[in-house]
């Protein structure tokens, strides 16, 4: 375990025993009396200090209980990155209700789904999205309040314009008392079944994860924090926001990532400390050399993967930064991280988390199909254990006791340790695609696909990407005497999911290779040859744009 002896200068250094057992709204509180006057958060250039912000988010708690929102109520959040998205988050929070985040590029049908899994009595979302979210919620009967953000004329259909309901609130006369175990959000995340899965993050995830970013990160007061990661995502909830609330920080967020704005945006900012995600640094490293790359004040980048030494060391030398990765997922805030200025270990994601209170304990084990720890070195599945990981999925029993056993969180990932603790992840246990941030379930691409009248089978994997993580390949099998074309499928895929989810590889093939049971057998489709992604159809090498 890390020995820490906390010094002046950390804001987290005089953390008592089990401080994370807080809610998010006595965490505010304590960052408000730090400094009450010192800006918070910055977006799209509207600036609130600590003080602003927490009262915002008292009318906005106002608000929600003046609906008829009650503890415990669900609320979704269609909303890219903006104010009212975090006021929502930390207003629903306040009085114990839930905050639903919905991926801004999800369709129709996606966002049904969520509204419906959640159980959600509202929906807040923005003008640029009112399309999708109209649709969604006329197949979504649950929904009693709809609330647009930027709209505030032409309003049909009961919905209410955000900023009159807010205008017109009351803040909440009372702070209740709110469990430190309760659920702040449901995060969806996709897995091996067809739709996403509801996480069920408490209060205390999000405050352990603040303490522990700001720790891992040797964060002060002075630090600006960049994201420009989606608040739709546990990365800038967990880490962004939390860490600057635990370091008395300043946050600035931007709507989206660009490779050609990042560096300008960055430096407008003053940001010192940037979250970003595997996609992000190739990205960036692949973009023209100029005499300023070096004019920057970021003085770290966390994320993850792991990345080969080289491109580290390339990287860093190029932007005058530091970077260090680490291994998590929504399920918990605590998985690995590599220490500032610790030697480290070629393509590692570090070593167990640690809390700056010595009496949070965060473990890894590497374990067999049958749960048994297995030698150092040996590969096998990554579980996890401390005091704060997800009380489990949402209304999924058999997923969720598939995930936490004895204790432990089983991540379905594959990975192996040395004699030092340092992790090495391998491969993905389940059948998830990651692409540029987002993680994708095969089936539910599959189940699309086979949709088509024209399609009678369909199998979806992952073959390698340029940009480090994976891209979506889709082997087709078209209905007898039936002429399908790879645009027709990519045109399908585009009107029914995220275009995240697009394929970008088509293989048309009359039949494919099965088990006795009749399952695809998508490691033989693996093994026909080592480059998947030639001799088929590539939608990037066509020319088809999504976005």
């Amino acid at each position: 375990m890390v020995n820490y002896m906390p010094n002046q200068s950390d804001p987290v250094g005089s953390v008592s025993a089990k401080s994370w057992e807080m809610s998010l709204g006595d965490f505010l509180s304590d960052s408000v009396q730090r400094s009450p006057e010192k800006v918070f958060v910055e977006v799209s250039g509207q600036q609130l200090t600590y003080s602003q912000f927490q009262d915002q988010v008292s009318q906005t708690a106002g608000m929600f209980q003046a609906l008829g929102v009650r503890s415990g109520d669900r609320v979704c959040l269609l909303l890219p990155n903006c104010t009212e998205f975090l006021l929502c988050w930390f207003g629903l929070s306040l009085f114990g209700a839930i905050s639903v985040p919905v991926n801004t590029a999800y369709k129709r049908q996606e966002t049904t789904f969520i509204l419906n899994n959640s159980e959600a009595v509202a929906l807040v979302t923005h003008d640029s999205l009112m399309d999708v979210a109209h649709g969604a919620v006329q197949d979504a009967p649950g929904v009693q309040h709809k609330l647009v953000v930027g709209m505030d004329t032409n309003l049909v259909d009961g919905w209410l314009s955000f900023s009159h309901a807010i205008g017109s609130a009351k803040p909440l006369s009372s702070i209740p008392t709110v469990s430190a175990d309760a659920i702040s959000m449901l995060v969806y995340t996709s897995g091996t079944t067809g739709h996403p899965k509801g996480v069920q993050v408490t209060h205390k995830m999000y405050v352990a994860a603040g303490q522990g970013f700001a720790h891992w990160t040797n964060a002060t007061a002075d630090d600006r924090f960049f994201t420009c990661l989606p608040y739709f995502h546990a990365n800038v909830q967990y880490y962004s926001t939390m860490g600057t609330l635990a370091a008395g920080a300043t946050l600035v967020v931007v709507g989206r990532f660009s490779a050609s704005r990042f560096w300008d945006q960055v430096r407008s900012a003053k940001a010192t400390v940037v979250n970003f995600i595997g996609m992000m640094m190739p990205v960036l490293s692949k973009q023209p050399e100029s005499s300023s790359d070096k004019e920057n004040t970021v003085r770290l980048f966390y994320g993850s993967p792991a990345f080969a030494p080289e491109f580290l060391e390339e990287f860093q030398e190029r932007f005058a930064t530091d970077i260090i990765v680490g291994f998590g997922m929504t399920e918990t805030c605590y998985g690995s991280i590599e220490r500032i200025g610790a030697s480290r270990m070629a393509n590692s994601s570090g070593q167990a988390r640690q809390h700056p209170d010595p009496s949070f304990v965060n473990e890894i084990r590497i374990v067999d199909d049958e749960s048994q720890e297995v030698p150092l070195g040996t590969v096998g599945e990554i579980t996890i254990k401390n005091p704060v990981l997800m009380l489990g999925y949402w209304r999924n029993e058999e997923q969720t006791q598939l995930a936490l056993k004895d204790g432990w969180l089983h991540t379905g990932d594959l990975g192996w340790t040395d004699v030092a603790g340092f992790l090495y992840f391998v491969d993905r246990k389940k059948d998830v695609i990651r692409r540029r941030g987002e993680n994708i379930s095969s089936q539910e691409v599959e189940d699309v696909i086979k949709s088509h009248p024209s399609v009678v089978d369909c199998a979806v994997l992952a073959v390698p990407s340029d940009l480090g993580e994976d891209d979506v390949k889709a082997y087709v099998s078209p209905r007898p005497g039936e002429a399908v074309s790879p645009e027709t499928v990519i045109r399908w895929c585009a009107e029914h999911l995220a275009y995240f989810k697009v394929p970008r590889y088509i293989e048309f093939r009359d039949n494919l290779p099965r088990t006795p049971s009749l399952r695809v057998r998508k490691d033989m489709l693996r093994q026909e040859r080592d480059d998947l992604t030639q001799g088929c159809f590539d939608r990037e090498a066509a020319g088809i744009r999504l976005q």
